[in-house]
């Protein structure tokens, strides 16, 4: 399908595609295939970019700054979350200079608790819902998850598709579950969770990326970090060559957020290149570029302390989440 080069134009004919089924299956499955392994080949190449002192330390701050600090665990407590909302806000609490992180992220009924530790500060509240991490439950369901979330004062909702659905070919019931879900989340944020570990093949990733974005996306996401395959270069490259031709061709601009296994600050910077090198430099900013991590932040922080100081402070010198 040759698309207008005109915004407007190109956003009305995206929406053209997703009339119907039939039509919303010949767009995707129209869409170019991916080059396995020269994907795989630029992503190792821009993953040998060295960078240093200055760069280095802006990388780190730019890193903790874009971190969703996240526990979706059945044993979380009011306690265990007001200690990371703590943490969210003051990262470091040696070095008020050390920025916050973008959001925690936490189950539904534990907005109201996330809310209050955070208050007053920049760090926004992500709620995952409809019914994650597996997304198997009716559609009522999943949308009285996300309205309770939202109620008790989610500003972000991360949510997963139907992987069964979309596997089974059915784009359309996917699609009009997360244009539903986008109406239920009100103003909050719409990140779409692919779990790209169960989506098999690279060119379901490219449609999964698209298919998110048609249904109004804000954000698209990697994975629950629930499974054995979470966010790699590879699949995160993907996604961001997605979201830029989606803006060449639509003027919308949609956040990318790699989870799970992101763990050391080598890794993030080697993300955080992927974007610049990508999607370019509108998205080095935690409104259009997140980690989702529970490690990831205290690497940062000690790679942070060895910068100022010249040395490694240890594990002992920052908090366990």
């Amino acid at each position: 399908m040759t698309m207008p080069t005109n915004a407007s134009a190109a956003a009305h004919a995206l929406t053209d595609v997703t009339a119907s089924d039939s039509t919303l299956r010949r767009f995707l499955h129209g869409l170019p295939g991916v080059d396995a392994v020269g994907l795989e080949g630029r992503a190792a190449s821009l993953g040998t970019r060295s960078i240093k002192t200055t760069a280095k330390a802006y990388a780190i701050d730019l890193a903790i700054s874009m971190v969703d600090l996240t526990t979706l665990e059945g044993a979380d407590t009011p306690g265990k979350v007001r200690a990371l909302g703590a943490k969210a806000v003051h990262p470091d609490p040696t070095d008020r200079t050390t920025p916050s992180t973008a959001a925690v992220c936490v189950y539904p009924d534990m907005v109201a608790t996330a809310k209050e530790a955070v208050a007053g500060s920049t760090v926004k509240v992500a709620s995952v819902a409809t019914a994650f991490p597996a997304g198997r439950a009716p559609l009522g369901v999943k949308l009285a998850d996300v309205r309770e979330a939202v109620a008790a004062g989610a500003d972000e909702i991360d949510m997963v598709i139907d992987r069964g659905a979309f596997l089974a070919g059915n784009y359309m019931k996917v699609y009009d579950e997360i244009v539903a879900v986008k109406d239920a989340s009100g103003a909050a944020r719409l990140k779409v969770i692919f779990e790209t570990g169960e989506l098999s093949t690279y060119d379901n990733i490219r449609r999964a990326s698209w298919l998110g974005m048609l249904g109004g996306a804000d954000f698209i996401k990697t994975s629950t970090g629930k499974v054995a395959v979470n966010a790699t270069p590879a699949n995160t490259l993907l996604m961001l060559e997605a979201v830029r031709d989606f803006r060449a061709q639509t003027g919308i601009q949609v956040g990318v957020k790699p989870a799970g296994g992101i763990r050391t600050t080598k890794d993030a910077i080697k993300f955080l290149v992927l974007v610049n090198e990508t999607a370019g430099e509108d998205w080095l900013d935690n409104h259009w570029f997140r980690f989702g991590a529970s490690s990831l932040l205290n690497d940062l922080l000690m790679q942070r302390q060895k910068l100022a100081t010249g040395r490694y402070s240890g594990p002992d010198y920052v908090t366990v989440d």
